[in-house]
């Protein structure tokens, strides 16, 4: 990297920069989450009693997770909620990114691109509440379905996980799409008209062509979606109702609502190793690198 960077930008800008992206994992993500796991295996103590008998390092943080049911069940249905809204999102990216990267000509692929890219103008909240508005029990799209005889009654769409799910993955869905867009786009185009030629369907033309090189993107695309998923704290909030409460909304309450940051940062942690989990299956499943990924 230095080196790279050397033969660009010279010896001591070089050095500059290196600093500077050490200075920010530093500060920024590696020392925050090495105090997180210091507070998640101590005790949440009076400034009093810090530094005393009772300041030990203990497991009593995690194991009041395993202990408690209803944080064990929400624990367990946010990882799978956020391995369906992946899995929800890339069959909804894939066709789109294929259509940007292949079919579409030059200014069909940027009109839709800009079309995609707009709405994410607007902060993540603010998107989340149209959502809201439009899956109201006497929103538009309850009006709309009324008004072409599909349904007798407003739907409640609010009410389970379902609108968590359709917000989630209309969040998240450039995070998907322009990895595996950028993927599909590297691919020689002569590869897939030679498929065709040789008496490939559309089907197995992608299945034995196109997804095999677009492996990489595809599994960045699902490690952003998921881990910004299980991560997510707005949206299951905002769409959420009282029986579908996700894992983030019990971390959220742990640490400024109960005030007990070293639950909080158990919880939290767990999440954490949940989603180093998933990258590393992820990236097995497709049997890619991390230079992979990076590219």
């Amino acid at each position: 990297m230095y080196s790279q960077l050397k033969g660009r930008f010279g010896g001591p800008l070089s050095v500059g920069i290196i600093a500077l992206i050490a200075i920010w994992l530093i500060g920024m993500v590696i020392l925050p989450q090495l105090l997180m796991v210091d507070y998640s295996f101590k005790p949440n103590l009076l400034p009093s009693e810090v530094g005393g008998p009772k300041d030990q390092y203990s497991l009593v943080n995690y194991t009041t997770l395993f202990g408690n049911t209803i944080h064990l069940s929400i624990f367990f249905k946010t990882i799978w909620s956020s391995v369906l809204v992946t899995f929800l999102t890339l069959v909804v990216s894939y066709p789109l990114a294929f259509y940007l990267a292949k079919v579409a000509t030059p200014k069909q692929a940027a009109l839709c691109l800009l079309l995609l890219i707009i709405p994410f103008w607007i902060n993540e909240i603010l998107r989340t509440f149209s959502w809201y508005i439009i899956l109201a029990y006497k929103g538009p799209l309850n009006a709309l379905l009324l008004g072409l005889g599909l349904i007798d009654r407003p739907v409640r769409f609010l009410s389970g996980d379902g609108g968590v799910l359709i917000g989630m993955v209309y969040a998240y869905i450039l995070f998907m799409i322009f990895p595996i867009y950028n993927a599909i786009e590297s691919l020689d185009t002569n590869q897939v008209k030679a498929a065709r030629n040789l008496g490939a369907g559309w089907i197995r033309t992608h299945y034995r062509v196109i997804i095999p090189h677009a492996k990489p993107g595809i599994a960045t695309g699902c490690i952003m979606t998921f881990m910004l998923a299980a991560g997510s704290y707005a949206v299951p909030a905002l769409l959420g109702s009282p029986g579908s409460r996700w894992f983030t909304q019990i971390i959220y309450n742990w640490f400024f609502e109960g005030g007990d940051w070293n639950q909080g940062a158990a919880y939290a942690f767990l999440l954490l190793i949940i989603c180093i989990g998933f990258i590393a299956l992820v990236m097995k499943v497709f049997k890619v690198g991390l230079g992979d990924i990076a590219r």
